[in-house]
This record gives C-alpha cells, structure tokens and sequence, in this order.
C-alpha cells in the first residue's frame, strides 16, 4: 500500500469542479461553498500562526472540551489523549479557568511522510464567573480526560432562576378581528 493510499480525499480529488455540480444549480450556493473552501485552504497552510486559529495546525479549540452546569457545580471536561498530568496546568484566577499544557512528540523521527498527530503547546480560557468556591475545586485526570468541577457559592446557587415554558405563545394584547 502506498502512502497516498493514507490520505483522506480532499476536494481535488472529487470528479466535479467544487464550483459547479450536477446536483447544484443555484450559483449562490455553489459560490457560497467555494469561498468556504477557499478560505479553509488559506487558513490550513498558516500552521497556527494566529491566535485565533487555535494551536496545532489551525485546528480551533483543541482540546475539545464539554461544559455543564448543574446549578450546584460547573463542570468542564477536556479530551487530552496521549499526555500525563504533569504535562497539564489548571489555573483559575478572576472567573477564568485556565487549561495550558504541551503535548510532545514520542520520536524524533524525520522521515514521516504522513502524520495526523498534532504536538505542541495549548491554551484554553473557558470563563466560569466569580462565584466559585475556589478552595473546593477539583481537578482530575484520568484515560486522557480532565474532569474540572468547580462547585458554585451559595449565592449563586440562589440566584439561578427556573423559568417554566409553556405550550402556547403570549398574546401582544391585539385581538384578530
């Protein structure tokens, strides 16, 4: 098998033109999808030059992160596969959870010719408010996952406010007649 056989598709690889399909005959949509593919090309070959394309090769929000609120507790989940705590900084200061780390290469090999793996460092500011009880925060790592529960105050606690939907829509005050 060779190496190409590895690489996924890209849109050059598709038999029609991006610009014009078969199956798409509104030429709005069709230059509405080839901008996208033009910009996502530009923006893919900048490596992670800017700040607001994330770190590892303009890949936004690595790592991914699942956030819940239970009302009692924030809790904020990271996928962080191949790396150790040691290899992970949590910080929380001024209703800002901080979640920076460096994820290394296992070999020094330079003769790969096709690699998916991103290394290097990232940064997450996820903001949680100010009313955390942050000397109860807790932090674990386990199977590649960070887990960061951040119990609320009790004032926040009683803040938080259910609000009932009903099945039917309010009246501005008008009758139909």
């Amino acid at each position: 098998m060779a190496i190409r056989d590895l690489i996924p598709w890209s849109r050059e690889g598709s038999q029609a033109p991006a610009f014009y399909r078969d199956n798409d005959r509104d030429p709005f949509m069709a230059l509405h999808r080839e901008m996208n593919r033009l910009f996502d090309d530009a923006f893919r070959g900048l490596g992670g030059g800017l700040p607001s394309l994330g770190a590892f090769g303009g890949r936004t929000g690595w790592p991914s992160l699942e956030i819940s609120d239970t009302g009692s507790e924030i809790r904020v989940m990271a996928e962080i596969p191949g790396m150790e705590e040691k290899d992970i900084e949590v910080m929380l200061d001024e209703g800002m959870l901080t979640l920076r780390g460096e994820k290394r290469s296992e070999s020094e090999d330079k003769d790969k010719q096709f690699s998916e793996c991103f290394y290097g460092r990232f940064e997450r500011r996820i903001p949680v408010g100010t009313e955390i009880e942050e000397d109860k925060v807790n932090a674990a790592f386990h199977n590649g996952v960070l887990t960061v529960t951040l119990p609320k105050t009790k004032r926040a606690q009683a803040k938080a406010k259910r609000i009932p939907i009903s099945g039917t829509a309010p009246t501005s005050g008008k009758s139909k007649h």
